[in-house]
């Protein structure tokens, strides 16, 4: 008996196999706009200033390649921490952190070390959500339904029926959350709206998993991350998993975080001793080169306000090409997406259908998910006006 005859043959990943099927694609005037990853105006993925400069020094130090901790480089760790929570922030003292490999890798140590706290929870994602969301959380064995978030007919967030479904939710449900640039639809909820949730959150004793992938692309790395605060004050327990790809441009180098606010320094140190073992039995202690480009850009002043300038750039050249793209859109009599240039970070929920993104890959070469998400960071002014003349001919 062969046991791998078993297998079968699993569905192609909805956004990796969608740039497998751009790259088979001949056509040479083709765009993907399905894969989250910010292009500049030549169509290609930037070095940034200050990760160029970071690389030099560490290449120059000439270190050795030796494991790092299981909990990750102590410098990264350190360094990421008062980005996250605020400089010299008291919750510091009873917060656990480790490095991951990526935001997914946080998700995946975070599922299943809550998956050993509280074996019967279940989890809620948002209606939309990151599609990997669903699936890694099942795969952790956890019962995954969602919590009311987007209304495609009020082109938002339907704020009255998260909340109702949040109400609704039993003590100890893990709730993910977006805390800017929600993926996929861009709609972020206000400063006001957070306090409702987190509200609830607190009142309904439910745990949240905050998923920070684009901290700095919505307002700036303090007005993105204002929620992580919010719940500090309610005084609950919660997560925050933290990537480190777009806001570093380190997407092959798979960096990030996961951190667990605790009730006191005790539990921190429990808790850490518990996320050591998850990581220790998936892939024993994470990379070392990332966490140091990131722990050298924090670290120095010089280089963290480069950085910080550059991500600024980014973050408003997305905010231009948003612009960009209704205009285009209105040339081609298409008056009624303004919105694209409401939502924020790096997707759009475009409204458009499955049959209408199909025509969009087969007709014009330009590739969205069929749930009609698109990344606006890969257009550029050579292709934007393109895309709109496309979407003007799959609406017709």
């Amino acid at each position: 008996m062969n046991l791998l005859e078993r297998a079968e043959l699993a569905p192609a990943d909805p956004i990796l196999g969608l740039t497998e099927a751009f790259v088979r694609d001949t056509r040479t005037d083709k765009v993907n706009l399905g894969v989250g990853v910010y292009l500049d105006e030549a169509g290609a993925i930037p070095l940034m200033a200050a990760v160029g400069e970071a690389e030099r020094r560490i290449v120059a130090a000439a270190a050795p390649h030796g494991y790092v901790p299981i909990d990750g480089l102590p410098a990264f760790r350190a360094a990421v921490r008062p980005m996250v929570f605020g400089e010299d922030a008291p919750v510091l003292e009873r917060v656990a952190t480790v490095q991951t490999v990526a935001g997914t890798g946080a998700l995946k140590v975070g599922a299943d070390f809550l998956k050993q706290l509280n074996p019967s929870a279940r989890v809620l994602i948002s209606d939309p959500s990151w599609e990997n969301h669903r699936a890694l959380f099942t795969r952790a064995g956890f019962p995954v339904d969602s919590y009311r978030y987007y209304d495609a007919e009020a082109r938002g967030i339907d704020l009255d029926g998260m909340l109702a479904d949040l109400r609704a939710a039993v003590p100890g449900t893990v709730v993910v959350l977006h805390p800017c640039c929600h993926n996929p639809t861009g709609y972020d909820l206000s400063p006001e709206q957070w306090d409702q949730v987190v509200a609830v959150l607190a009142e309904r004793e439910l745990f949240p998993f905050v998923d920070m992938a684009y901290q700095g692309f919505a307002e700036g790395l303090a007005q993105d991350g204002a929620v992580v605060g919010k719940l500090v004050d309610a005084g609950v327990a919660f997560m925050v998993g933290t990537s480190y790809s777009k806001t570093f441009g380190l997407y092959g180098q798979r960096i990030g975080s996961l951190s667990v606010v605790c009730a006191d320094a005790d539990e921190a140190a429990r808790v850490l001793s518990q996320l050591k073992i998850c990581i220790r039995t998936n892939y024993s202690n994470p990379p070392a080169h990332g966490a140091r480009i990131v722990s050298t850009i924090l670290g120095d002043q010089g280089l963290r306000t480069m950085w910080e300038d550059e991500l600024t750039t980014m973050r408003n050249r997305i905010a231009s090409l948003r612009k960009l793209l209704v205009k285009g859109l209105e040339a081609q009599n298409i008056v009624d997406m303004g919105f694209i240039a409401e939502q924020r970070g790096m997707f759009s929920y475009s409204g458009l259908g499955p049959t209408q993104m199909e025509r969009l890959r087969e007709e014009h070469g330009i590739y969205g998910t069929n749930t009609g998400r698109m990344c606006v960071a890969a257009l550029n002014h050579d292709n934007v006006g393109r895309v709109a003349q496309a979407i003007a001919a799959v609406r017709a």
